[in-house]
């Protein structure tokens, strides 16, 4: 059995999400509020971060080592649809996007937001929940044009994040940008951005994707445009 702890606008685990898929991985979604510092959570990953994947009694942490170990135990046999690169050079772009997505971006804009406007919804008072703090949301939103156009400009190159075809540098960029565009983040009207969004029209449309569109946040919904393929 494949177990995956995550919360629903992760990044991080939206990758994940969508690397089980392409692989064809079904597995059991475990929602876990980082803030409730569970111990039976805290025992299996005593840093307390996401995601973490349980599989054949194994414990994997991390989005990074978690693609890895996918990489290395269901996309070795399937040669054009492996989601690794065949080169160490195009490996070694790929871990570069993977970490701008899931480093970069998440640090600058993605983190911010979904705390502010997620996680502090649901978190107590006396445990740092309440109101989203408005300065905050200001510097994530003036961030995310700088990683817009970066990766508008990368994704143009080529038509994908890190080479010539699909890779796991396409995943956690869709994973961050998912985030994102579920809380109305993106405006995908600005023409500078044409490239990124229809390279995230062709990820949208992917099976994988299918249960990320499903993902509904209590007294969250998303924006109108979330599950349309086509915007």
């Amino acid at each position: 059995m494949t177990l995956l702890y995550h919360t629903p606008l992760h990044a991080g685990s939206r990758m994940v999400r969508l690397v089980l898929g392409e692989y064809g991985t079904a597995g059991e979604l475990l929602d876990e509020p980082l803030w409730q510092r569970r111990e039976k959570f805290l025992e299996i990953n005593p840093a307390a971060t996401l995601p973490v994947l349980v599989e054949d009694g194994q414990i994997i942490i991390g989005a990074g080592p978690i693609g890895e170990y996918c990489d290395e135990t269901k996309g070795a046999l399937r040669r054009e649809d492996r989601l690794f690169p065949g080169t160490p050079p195009e490996r070694a772009e790929m871990r570069r996007v993977c970490d701008w997505a899931l480093g970069k971006l998440e640090s600058e804009v993605t983190r911010y937001v979904v705390h502010e406007r997620v996680t502090k919804r649901q978190m107590p008072s006396d445990l740092g929940g309440g109101t989203p703090d408005s300065q905050a949301l200001r510097a994530a939103k003036a961030n995310i044009r700088y990683h817009l156009a970066y990766l508008s400009w990368l994704v143009g190159e080529s038509g994908w994040m890190a080479g010539a075809r699909l890779t796991q540098a396409d995943l956690a960029v869709a994973g961050a940008l998912s985030t994102l565009d579920y809380l109305g983040e993106i405006d995908w009207e600005d023409a500078s951005i044409l490239p990124l969004r229809e390279w995230y029209a062709r990820l949208k449309s992917r099976p994988s994707f299918r249960p990320l569109l499903a993902d509904r946040i209590r007294g969250l919904p998303p924006v109108s445009h979330y599950t349309d393929l086509d915007f």
